[in-house]
């Protein structure tokens, strides 16, 4: 157990550790344990082979001690030097009647107890006699007073923490506004939703109108308008080459009827 415990320490120092586990450390005896773990608040040893409780240290915050599987038979009184103890499992231990759990009465923070697999749980009126001899236990094997499991009773717990919102007069009422404030929401999400569409279907009807009157203008007029630059100009060049040519070729049959002319005169 000790070189279990120089392991599981990983250089630390026994006032810094708050969890020690050492199960399945082969030991019939608490050793190496000290109460310099003075912060220590859960510890396990199961299935280490305990037979005694002997030397168990004083741990001033140890809220959760497991010592199931072991072969502890006695000497219980060896925990009351834990003062916050509020879960012990003692279960698969070999303890045989309600005697020998009698020193877990001075622990006044116990309140779940295991001892399952123990022969003392085939007692006649085993549970009534064991709440009865610790007042602080709420729930033993698991079980509350009323056999009510811990998850049930957690599950209580919870639907106890929302009924504490309502004062139970006017649930009915706030329910109902609430409602009525929700379905406002609702309405009005709904009236802007409807805003939203005719919107957009607004604007896509315009869109599609804009897209047939792009559509309708006639092909015609479309090429009245066309006009690029440089055509005038071009037209007007051709025209000016036709006029000049026209020019040259009056000069030029001018010029020859006035040559015959005078040939004709001559020989007159």
């Amino acid at each position: 157990m000790e070189k279990r415990i120089e392991l599981e320490r990983r250089g630390r120092s026994p006032s810094k550790i708050t969890e020690l586990n050492l199960d399945n450390c082969k030991s019939t005896s608490i050793v190496g344990l000290t109460d310099e773990f003075e912060k220590l608040e859960v510890l396990s040893l199961i299935n280490v082979g305990l037979t005694s409780l002997k030397g168990f240290p004083a741990l001033p915050n140890l809220r959760k001690l497991e010592l199931s599987d072991n072969r502890i038979s006695g000497g219980l009184n060896a925990l009351t030097c834990l003062p916050k103890l509020a879960y012990l499992n003692l279960s698969g231990n070999k303890i045989k009647d309600l005697e020998t759990l009698e020193p877990l009465k001075n622990l006044k923070s116990l309140f779940n107890l295991d001892l399952f697999n123990c022969e003392v749980s085939m007692v006649e009126n085993y549970r009534e006699k064991v709440f009865a001899l610790i007042p602080s236990l709420v729930y033993l094997d698991g079980f509350d007073k009323e056999d009510n499991s811990e998850e049930e009773d957690d599950g209580e717990e919870e639907e106890d923490g929302v009924e504490v919102l309502g004062d139970g007069e006017n649930d009915d009422d706030d329910v109902g506004e609430v409602l009525e404030g929700d379905n406002e929401h609702d309405d009005d999400d709904d009236i802007d939703g409807e805003e939203e569409e005719e919107i957009d279907e607004e604007e896509v009807e315009e869109e599609e109108d804009e897209d047939d009157e792009e559509e309708d203008v006639p092909l015609d007029a479309l090429y009245k308008e066309y006009n690029p630059v440089g055509d005038d100009d071009y037209e007007a060049a051709e025209g000016e080459g036709d006029d000049d040519d026209v020019l040259e070729e009056e000069e030029d049959s001018d010029a020859n009827r006035g040559q015959k002319r005078k040939l004709e005169d001559g020989e007159d």
